[in-house]
C-alpha cells in the first residue's frame, strides 16, 4: 500500500537505468507503490502510477539525469541534488547495475557510511587488521544546503581503488544529499588534486524492501570497465550480505535504540537529519 508519509512522498528517487527505457512500458514499485515507466513517441521519460484495477493515474513528475531516469509521488520542495564531476567531460561514467534487498533503504545509506565495518567485511580490500581504528572525523548537518557531511575522514586500505594494488591512508568525504541517495568523494590515486566521485541511488520499494544501484564517476583512463564494475560489485555484494541481517531491517530513529559509538558519528547526524525531516517510511515508526 502507498505510504502517507509526506516527506518521503516530496522526495525524488531514482528508478531506472535511463539507457535501459524504452517505448514498452517497464512495471516497478515506489514506496509502497505500483508505477509504470516508458518512453513516449518523442523519447521523453514518462512515469505514471498504476491505480486499483490497473487504471492509469496521471503522468507524474520525472527527469533524466545522471544516467537514471528519476521521479517522485509527490511535490518535492526543491530540485534534484547536483553531481558537479558528472558535467567533467574527462570522467568514467560506470553505472554499476541495480541490486535488490531485503532491508529498508535506510539502512543501505547507513551501512555505506559506516567505516568500522571495513577490516571485517571488505577484508584486504576497503580495510585489514590490525587496522581497524576510526580515527575521529566530522560529522554535520549542512542546513543551506539541507544534507548531511562527514569530512576529515582517514582510513587504511589494502586497495584503494581498481587501479592500485598497494594500500595506504585515504582521505574520504561522505555526502547524503537527500534521504534515500549517499555519496563518497576519495582522491584519485592517478590524479591526486582530484577526486572521484561514487554515489548510490536508491530505490525504497517497501519500507524493508529496496534496490540500489552505485554509480562511479572517476578520473580512470587505464581500467576496463570490466574491472571497475567488478571491484565495486565485490564490494557491493559483501554489503549486501550484512544489511540483510541486521535487525531490526527498519532503522530506529530514536535514541538508544541502538548504541552509537565513536565511529558512528556520521551516523548519528544522519538519523537526527531523517528525524527532523519527519521520514517514517523506512524507519521502525513505520508508515500510517
Amino acid at each position: 500500500m502507498k505510504t502517507t508519509d509526506r516527506a518521503a512522498l516530496d522526495e525524488w528517487y531514482a528508478v531506472e537505468t535511463g539507457a535501459k527505457l524504452r517505448k514498452t512500458p517497464v512495471k516497478t514499485r515506489l514506496l509502497g507503490q505500483d508505477i509504470e515507466l516508458f518512453r513516449d513517441k518523442s523519447g521523453m521519460p514518462v512515469a505514471r502510477e498504476i491505480l486499483d484495477h490497473g487504471a492509469r493515474g496521471p503522468s507524474l513528475l520525472v527527469q533524466e539525469r545522471y544516467g537514471c531516469l528519476w521521479t517522485t509521488l509527490g511535490r518535492p520542495n526543491k530540485g534534484l541534488f547536483d553531481i558537479a564531476e558528472a558535467a567533467e567531460p574527462d570522467r568514467r561514467f560506470v553505472p554499476c547495475g541495480w541490486v535488490k534487498m531485503r532491508a529498508s533503504g535506510l539502512r543501505v545509506v547507513e551501512n555505506f557510511l559506516d567505516m568500522a565495518h571495513f577490516p571485517f567485511v571488505h577484508t584486504d580490500i576497503l580495510g585489514s587488521e590490525p587496522h581497524t581504528e576510526v580515527p575521529s572525523y566530522v560529522s554535520e548537518i549542512r542546513r543551506d544546503v539541507d544534507e548531511v557531511w562527514a569530512t576529515n575522514c582517514t582510513f587504511f586500505q589494502p586497495r584503494i581503488a581498481a587501479t592500485e594494488s598497494a594500500g595506504d591512508f585515504v582521505h574520504l568525504t561522505y555526502r547524503v544529499p537527500s534521504p534515500f541517495v549517499v555519496m563518497l568523494y576519495r582522491v584519485c590515486p592517478t590524479a591526486p588534486d582530484r577526486l572521484d566521485a561514487i554515489a548510490l541511488f536508491i530505490q525504497p520499494i517497501e519500507e524493508d524492501l529496496c534496490r540500489a544501484q552505485p554509480v562511479m564517476y572517476l578520473v580512470d583512463g587505464t581500467s576496463t570497465d570490466t574491472a571497475l564494475l567488478n571491484f565495486e560489485q565485490v564490494i557491493f555484494l559483501q554489503d549486501r550480505i550484512i544489511v540483510e541481517n541486521q535487525r531490526p531491517l527498519r532503522l530506529p530513529l530514536e535514541p538508544r535504540t541502538e548504541i552509537p559509538t565513536r565511529a558512528d558519528s556520521s551516523s548519528i547526524a544522519y538519523r537526527r537529519w531523517l528525524k527532523e525531516k519527519g521520514i517514517r517510511f523506512g524507519t521502525t515508526a513505520g508508515a500510517a
